[in-house]
């Protein structure tokens, strides 16, 4: 709103992406720095215990017992209130990532006040599994409808895209027909979307197990992402990303994601002050699959986001390994000490800081293997 009526005064300076990005991520960081301390106070007294700490988790994290949770409630805050200021009004890929933020929020806040309530350390304290995730499908079907039907002309309908060469336009490939219905693979649109965002939004809520880590992961797949971005508005900037100028007003949703997440990290770090809760972790996750969508960059944000992904597959496979060993066995066997991986490592004995920072170390390679592949893929 702000940025509109700076224009329309002939301040031009603030039609520039950049300028966008950088007053949002100020606005942003300053709310975080400004608020930070007294929201945790308020988080302290209407919460009382603190979020339950987990069965699940090295006993060392006992310690951490009465930390307040959803310290995300002021990201998304901070998030809003610059992208209203800078944001164009008009963008419509702009508010389905606020959107997006948002949605997954609410869940998150939901799963957070289960578990604040019940002051349980069972591990199924929240939100059950099942229906968290009905509710992410129902919000990443939404979203990748409007994605689809807001992407230009020259995309095809229901596509994916692989780099900006390799199109798979799913609505053509006919499959059969059912009662004189022309039956497509359209539907696979909607299952990529679901991985991609539902994944995104399951990593980072899974990566949100140590003080400052998901925070430090999260920012080197920002710095893709606002590169991605620079090359989807800009011809000629690199070759393996799709034109897409209309996706310009992500700009300053980015700069107050990368400015609230800074500001986050001033107080989360070892030992945190208060921790970010499903309601910061899952609307992070779910803002980042979908701008991956909207840029069309689906498979670069995956390996930026690598860490990430590697602690969610961690999960999995310790989940997967134990079911499946106990229905032959009788006895379940685990891959990892704990999982996710992180935990594995603190079972190994090393610090947390040493595990966070060379998961950030790892996170940093996997953001220029991305950037490598934007610019020659």
């Amino acid at each position: 709103m702000l940025t509109g009526f700076l224009l329309d005064n002939n301040f031009q300076f603030f039609a520039s992406g950049w300028t966008q990005f950088a007053a949002a991520f100020g606005i942003a960081f300053l709310i975080m720095l400004i608020f930070g301390r007294s929201f945790i106070r308020l988080m302290h007294k209407w919460q009382g215990k603190g979020q339950p700490i987990s069965e699940n988790v090295p006993a060392e994290h006992l310690k951490k017992a009465g930390t307040p949770s959803m310290g995300g409630i002021l990201i998304i805050i901070s998030v809003l209130v610059s992208a209203l200021l800078f944001m164009p009004i008009y963008s419509v890929p702009g508010w389905i990532a606020l959107s997006s933020l948002i949605v997954f929020g609410l869940i998150g806040f939901a799963d957070d006040y289960k578990k604040i309530k019940s002051q349980s350390n069972k591990a199924s304290n929240g939100l059950s599994p099942s229906l968290r995730l009905l509710m992410e499908g129902v919000c990443v079907v939404l979203l990748a409808y409007v994605i689809n039907k807001t992407m230009p002309g020259y995309v095809p309908n229901l596509s994916i895209v692989l780099g900006s060469s390799v199109i798979l336009p799913l609505d053509s490939w006919h499959i059969g027909y059912v009662f004189g219905v022309p039956l497509t693979l359209g539907f696979l649109y909607y299952v990529f979307a679901y991985f991609v965002i539902c994944g995104s939004a399951n990593a980072t809520n899974i990566t949100d197990g140590l003080d400052g880590m998901l925070a430090k992961l999260y920012m080197p797949v920002l710095i893709v992402s606002l590169v991605a971005l620079y090359g989807a508005t800009r011809t000629g900037f690199m070759d393996a990303v799709m034109f897409l100028p209309e996706t310009s007003g992500l700009y300053a949703l980015l700069g107050g994601v990368f400015g609230a997440v800074l500001g986050f990290l001033w107080f989360n770090a070892k030992p945190a002050s208060i921790f970010m809760g499903d309601v910061g972790s899952l609307a992070l996750g779910g803002f980042m699959g979908t701008v991956a969508m909207l840029l069309k960059s689906e498979i670069i944000m995956g390996v930026a986001a690598g860490m990430m992904v590697l602690i969610l597959l961690s999960s999995f496979i310790q989940t997967m390994c134990f079911k499946i060993t106990r229905k032959i066995t009788g006895t379940g066997k685990r891959v990892f000490l704990r999982a996710p991986l992180h935990h594995h490592f603190e079972e190994l004995g090393w610090p947390e800081t040493k595990i966070v920072d060379r998961f950030f170390v790892i996170s940093l390679l996997f953001a220029g293997l991305a950037l490598v592949l934007l610019k020659f893929a």
